[in-house]
């Protein structure tokens, strides 16, 4: 039920500041009000929902400063998931990574970049397991859903660098070299500003396009 609507939230269904109602989301997700109640309080936990004073629950309104904070957050955290990575990896994430590696560069190669954004974000929950924190995994996990709620990905900018970029990484955490992956990592994530759009229609708010919905609907 969380995810359903944390996921209706970050696509834009439920534009920011829109209230969500328990009875009319029970009604569009064909489920009783108490798991919705429960996952609004989750929610509202990591970020994604505010309660407001004769409104109830609403969705959550960030400025842009919160906004820019998102990134200067993951510039500091995904560096020490990959320094953490080279001290716990398993063989198992290697393999993973090193194919999400190959087929990056296999898809820059051949420009097909539509299919890097959904590789790329596969390669960062490999990396983030493979740091063997649960709490480094999981932060980093609401952290990239955050930042995809309030930004919106540009144009994929020298897609096959990017990804070499990330088989030079993945040779580091196989070498169990601390500090250079973390220092890989740190430039990686660096360059993420320039490659995310902010949504929003003006002052100091984001809003993502706002368009029609249908809570009253069953959820497909």
């Amino acid at each position: 039920m969380c995810t359903a609507i944390r996921d209706d939230i970050v696509s834009g269904a439920f534009p920011p500041g829109s209230r969500l109602i328990e009875e009319i989301l029970a009604r569009r997700y064909g489920v009783s009000r108490v798991p919705v109640r429960e996952a609004l309080r989750t929610l509202a936990s990591e970020g994604f929902v505010t309660t407001r004073r004769h409104a109830g629950a609403c969705v959550a309104e960030p400025t842009e400063r919160e906004a820019a904070d998102l990134l200067d957050i993951r510039a500091l955290l995904e560096p020490l998931g990959a320094a953490k990575a080279a001290q716990r990896r398993s063989d198992a994430h290697l393999k993973v990574l090193r194919g999400l590696v190959r087929l990056g560069q296999e898809r820059a190669r051949a420009g097909r970049c539509g299919e890097l954004r959904q590789l790329g974000d596969w390669f960062d929950e490999t990396l983030a397991q493979a740091s063997g924190s649960p709490s480094v995994a999981g932060l980093l996990t609401q952290l990239r859903r955050k930042i995809a709620w309030v930004y919106a990905p540009g144009p994929v900018v020298r897609p096959l660098e990017t990804w070499e970029a990330c088989g030079a990484l993945v040779d580091a955490v196989a070498r169990g070299d601390v500090e250079r992956a973390r220092e890989l990592a740190a430039v990686r994530a660096g360059r993420s500003p320039g490659e995310f759009l902010l949504r929003r229609t003006g002052g100091d708010r984001v809003h993502p396009p706002k368009q029609p919905v249908n809570t009253a609907g069953v959820r497909s």
